[in-house]
């Protein structure tokens, strides 16, 4: 009977397309997005390189995914610019105003509740 990591270990590619790796088990130079982000860096067009499955109870399939790319084709994180500063602005104002009573929040409106707290929960 084959293991979990054995079922997920294809570094060629032939069973899942691309390299698939187990849990804790990819080779050095792949990094998720996130951990891209975290060393300034972003994926810059490269298709994703290699991927990591694990078995999963809350996930349908049984299995979750993780894909990574090439730390050696990644580009840095372009920075911001103030027109995308008062864009980003702008949203959270958003978020943070009651469409009831047209005032700021001080925190993002809830989607479930549509309304801040005190419109949603008059006393």
């Amino acid at each position: 009977m084959a293991t979990v990591a054995s079922r997920f270990y294809d570094p060629t590619g032939a069973r899942y397309g691309i390299p698939t790796y187990p849990w804790r088990l990819a080779p050095d130079g792949y990094l998720t997005r996130r951990q891209l982000r975290v060393r300034g860096l972003r994926p810059g067009g490269q298709p994703v390189a290699a991927q990591v499955m694990w078995r999963s109870r809350r996930s349908p399939a049984g299995w979750r995914v993780a894909y990574f790319y090439r730390l050696d084709k990644a580009r840095p994180v372009r920075p911001m610019t103030p027109g995308r500063v008062r864009a980003l602005a702008a949203a959270m104002r958003a978020r943070r105003t009651c469409p009831g009573c047209r005032t700021d929040a001080g925190y993002c409106i809830p989607r479930s509740l549509g309304l801040c707290v005190t419109c949603a929960y008059p006393v």
